[in-house]
């Protein structure tokens, strides 16, 4: 983030940067995958289902009555909102098209999701410190919780990393939040008709490419092979080692695509609902959490 006014402006650096951001974080997921199977997707997912409804609620509902409050225009809070509540930037990229947001409320919207991501990685695992979270409530609160992929895994890695546990927060976390992920499909029908409905045009500039990303295919697929073929124990290591390289690498380039000056000189109340959205979301994901020790 330091580095960011230095380089990522630099056209040498750019398509570099955003391949990195995006690609080889997706490849990191899938790789991931080798490590799961389905059974214990389908387990993690029914023990999580009521904190990712429930995070993806508070997120849009705060969203929707913060803007009402802040006086902020509707496409802002719509992207800021559906990136807190599902997954960051992938929802924010799905749903401006659909709402017809201009490239600067894109932007601005990233750079938030981007923002409070950061801020996550360092505290995420101190509430989950302060809490005394096993490996797994933990999982399922990251996954919940975080909206970016990149800072679910990242939180999850040093979280993991602390406590000496291998990788079993960090598929935990991961899994939640590929679960929570889907919820772009619905969002996105939504929006698109309502839309269509408030201009009166067809959805024609609605994709379902974009609204459903497609590296979650390939990381069922991934577990999938896990699942039917027992892989040797190194290589699904080495998978392992491949798929946090990865991460590390996407995290460094997310940082390079934020300017933390520019952020809060140009976005001081989309910050703020952002903010808000973040907060929500913690404490509803908490108190779920809480009923079901």
């Amino acid at each position: 983030m330091a580095l960011s006014s230095v380089i990522a402006n630099k056209s040498t650096f750019k398509s570099g940067i955003d391949f990195t951001s995006k690609k080889l974080l997706q490849a990191a997921i899938v790789l991931l995958g080798f490590g799961l199977n389905l059974s214990l997707i389908l387990a993690i997912g029914r023990e999580s289902l009521l904190a990712i409804l429930g995070a993806i609620a508070a997120g849009l509902l705060t969203a929707f009555l913060a803007q009402k409050l802040l006086k902020l225009p509707g496409k802002i809070s719509t992207l800021v909102g559906v990136g807190s509540a599902i997954c960051g930037g992938s929802a924010i990229a799905a749903t401006a098209p659909v709402i017809e947001a201009d490239d600067d409320e894109v932007a601005s919207a990233i750079s938030i999701v981007v923002f409070f991501n950061v801020i996550a990685l360092f505290v995420f695992p101190l509430i989950g410190q302060w809490l005394a979270m096993g490996p797994e409530q933990f999982g399922i609160f990251a996954g919940s919780a975080i909206n970016d992929t990149s800072s679910v895994t990242a939180a999850a890695a040093i979280w993991d990393n602390a406590n000496q546990l291998g990788t079993s927060t960090l598929e935990t976390a991961v899994t939640v939040k590929l679960i929570r992920t889907l919820a772009i499909i619905p969002i996105t029908l939504f929006l698109a008709y309502h839309t269509s409905k408030t201009n009166r045009v067809a959805g024609n500039r609605f994709s379902r490419k974009k609204a459903f990303p497609q590296f979650i295919l390939w990381f069922i697929v991934a577990s999938l092979i896990a699942t039917l073929i027992p892989l040797p124990p190194v290589l699904i290591n080495w998978l392992r080692l491949a798929s946090r390289f990865l991460i590390v690498m996407a995290m460094a380039a997310i940082g390079l695509k934020t300017n933390p000056v520019n952020l809060i000189k140009n976005s001081t109340k989309p910050l703020l609902l952002g903010l808000i959205c973040s907060v929500s979301i913690i404490a509803t994901t908490l108190a779920i959490l809480s009923t079901q020790r």
